[in-house]
């Protein structure tokens, strides 16, 4: 256990954004596997405008990599091409 005041203050705060960041993750994964699971082009595509749009964001805000966001995003669009 910390020990200052400090060290007690920063475990709380990272403690804090480390649920915040994981269910951020999780709603990524819900909007990845509505796209991938979808057999109609159409909502498909609208499904992955959603995802792209939401990895975008995470992306930015430093919780995912920039190239893990890409690989991610390649393949959603891969896989709306082949519907």
């Amino acid at each position: 256990m910390p020990q200052h005041k400090s060290a007690i203050k920063r475990l709380r705060q990272s403690e804090k954004k480390r649920k915040h960041n994981n269910s951020r993750r999780s709603k990524m994964r819900t909007h990845i596997k509505k796209v991938l699971n979808e057999t109609d082009k159409e909502t498909a595509e609208k499904y992955l405008k959603e995802a792209v749009s939401y990895i975008d964001r995470l992306s930015v805000k430093g919780i995912i990599h920039q190239n893990n966001a890409a690989r991610k995003k390649s393949k959603l669009t891969n896989h709306v091409n082949n519907l």
